[in-house]
């Protein structure tokens, strides 16, 4: 792919000289606009449509759990990575059912934020592996391991070779959606790919062979 058009949202000034500086030293990256709140991240978004947009949690007028969840409405191609400094599992979790790509805490190294970027770009997700840790945790805990009724249509999609464009399109679904609950069901069935979440499934009796 060409460079990547990168937003940053962040309320803190310093924060967005500082990520801007270490992002410009990408000549694959290119920042197109900077936010400093929820609402402007969300108006600059509709107006550049970027690649990537790097957003904070903690912002003024609307935070970043709420913005990401109506960029992710309006603009499936863009992808949000949330940079912050809060990890607890609510933030997570809110996160991602918004439609983010990735979770990463703002003490990353700088190539570990470069990969990340990259990653996102190409639709993958990529999380913290604190955050990691946390997600898995979260959905092991009782009352979580069994799959929602909308996990269950995804995973037999799947399982009969579907792609996440045409579950999507037989969800009425975005792909990002799509994407998010492929997370959750590589996480409740302890799996990182989707030939294992099917073969799990079968083991488990989740599904059964036609």
């Amino acid at each position: 792919m060409g460079r990547i058009r990168i937003v940053i949202a962040d309320d803190h000034p310093v924060v967005r000289a500082g990520l801007q500086e270490m992002l410009s030293s990408q000549p694959d990256f290119e920042v197109v606009g900077e936010a400093s709140n929820g609402v402007e991240a969300v108006a600059l978004v509709n107006q550049v449509q970027p690649d990537v947009v790097l957003m904070d949690l903690r912002m003024t007028l609307l935070d970043g759990a709420a913005a990401t969840a109506q960029i992710h409405a309006q603009h499936t191609k863009t992808a949000v990575l949330i940079l912050t400094s809060y990890e607890s599992n609510a933030d997570i979790l809110r996160s991602i059912e918004a439609g983010a790509t990735g979770y990463l805490l703002k003490d990353a190294q700088r190539e570990d934020l470069f990969t990340a970027v990259r990653t996102v770009a190409q639709g993958k997700a990529v999380f913290a592996p604190t955050v990691a840790t946390r997600l898995l945790r979260q959905v092991r805990t009782p009352g979580r391991g069994a799959l929602s009724a909308r996990e269950f249509e995804v995973l037999t999609l799947v399982a009969r070779g579907a792609s996440n464009k045409e579950i999507a399109g037989a969800m009425y679904l975005s792909e990002a959606t799509v994407k998010s609950h492929l997370l959750h069901l590589f996480a409740k069935l302890e799996v990182s790919d989707r030939t294992a979440a099917v073969t799990a499934a079968l083991e488990r009796g989740l599904l059964h062979l036609d």
